[in-house]
């Protein structure tokens, strides 16, 4: 027998069986054409050598390594979790592998960790943009290869290729017009960088929403955070000094819209008698703050899933991606948080 710290071939097996390295391929493979008695004998001679496939040098020789690159700006959230399921789901049950790298919201690392995915042979990208990118030419050598991209949620969207979007301004629209028809008059936002498109539009349907209903837009109180823990803190902190102090507020992420609450909560401040509150993503934070919060609903989940069936669609030859969006459907979901008018809820 071979000794194990050496990596065992299929002209190893076929030495010691007195067989062709053909027929221990094929015996490898399962193929029919191979006695079931030959078969079972190199899968067994293979077990007990410790033989491993070279899916490297296979996947070489048909051009493809059924892999995915992931490349997305953050892996924490409950909403990127979600797509990663969403994706994981779909890829296995086609036979790919995922490869996953986060620019950390970091344009720099995102370039480098493209060129490293594209090194590694994928044979697609799924990927969203970190806040601070501004040009696409990191992807270049994906389009030259004729390697498909997908981008979700965070896109360019002037940009080539496909992606897997919810309709952010028709949100912005919804939340804004939910909390004037509770009664508020001025209500914050507290977003992201307007650079990111999720976040501009959604600006743009507060903004439009407030016009529309004859309420002035307050550029005081429109706060740029990063969404993070600490931001939400500080959102509470500069909205307890805001005078005239908003009566609502919409915050473009749950976790953030969370911490907010409490702050202002243990400052006296009642939810949503004195400030309604709306966040966003559907995050599972919602049902367990006090009061629950209201927040749009953003199909992580069914995002991945639609994103991997694309990529896996075009890379199995059923269908070709196109320079196109895919809208998938967000909705409000109404809980206490904002609920100034009981007959609603």
């Amino acid at each position: 027998m071979q000794k194990l710290n050496k990596e065992i071939t299929i002209y190893d097996i076929a030495k010691l069986l007195k067989l062709s390295s053909a027929t221990v391929s094929r015996a490898l493979k399962d193929n029919p054409v191979i006695s079931p008695s030959t078969r079972i004998s190199v899968q067994e001679t293979a077990s007990k050598l410790g033989y491993r496939r070279n899916n490297y040098a296979s996947n070489l020789r048909e051009q493809k390594s059924y892999t995915i690159g992931i490349l997305l700006h953050e892996l924490q959230s409950n909403f990127i979790k979600n797509v990663l399921s969403g994706i994981e789901k779909v890829t296995y049950e086609a036979g790919y592998h995922l490869l996953i790298a986060h620019s950390n919201e970091n344009f720099e690392k995102e370039k480098n960790n493209a060129l490293n995915l594209f090194n590694k042979r994928v044979d697609g990208l799924i990927t969203s943009l970190s806040f601070n990118t501004e040009r696409l030419d990191h992807f270049k050598p994906f389009q030259e290869k004729g390697i498909p991209v997908i981008f979700f949620d965070r896109v360019e969207e002037n940009s080539a290729g496909t992606k897997i979007i919810i309709d952010n301004y028709k949100c912005g629209q919804i939340v804004t017009q939910h909390l004037i028809d509770q009664g508020c008059k001025k209500i914050a936002l507290v977003t992201a960088s307007l650079n990111r498109n999720v976040y501009h539009q959604r600006y743009n349907g507060y903004k439009d929403t407030l016009e529309s209903n004859n309420i002035q837009v307050k550029k005081e109180y429109v706060l740029i955070k990063d969404l993070s823990e600490a931001s939400g803190i500080e959102a509470a902190n500069e909205i307890l000094q805001l005078n005239p102090m908003p009566d609502g507020i919409f915050i473009t992420n749950d976790f953030s819209a969370a911490v907010c609450m409490q702050i202002l909560k243990d400052r006296g401040i009642r939810i949503p008698e004195d400030i309604a509150i709306v966040g966003f993503n559907n995050d599972a934070i919602t049902t367990i703050v006090k009061p629950q919060l209201t927040t749009i609903n953003y199909p992580g989940y069914e995002i991945g899933q639609v994103a991997a069936q694309k990529i896996i669609s075009h890379l199995e030859g059923v269908t070709d991606i196109l320079a196109s969006n895919v809208v998938v459907n967000a909705n409000l979901i109404i809980r206490k948080s904002s609920l100034r008018k009981q007959k609603e809820f």
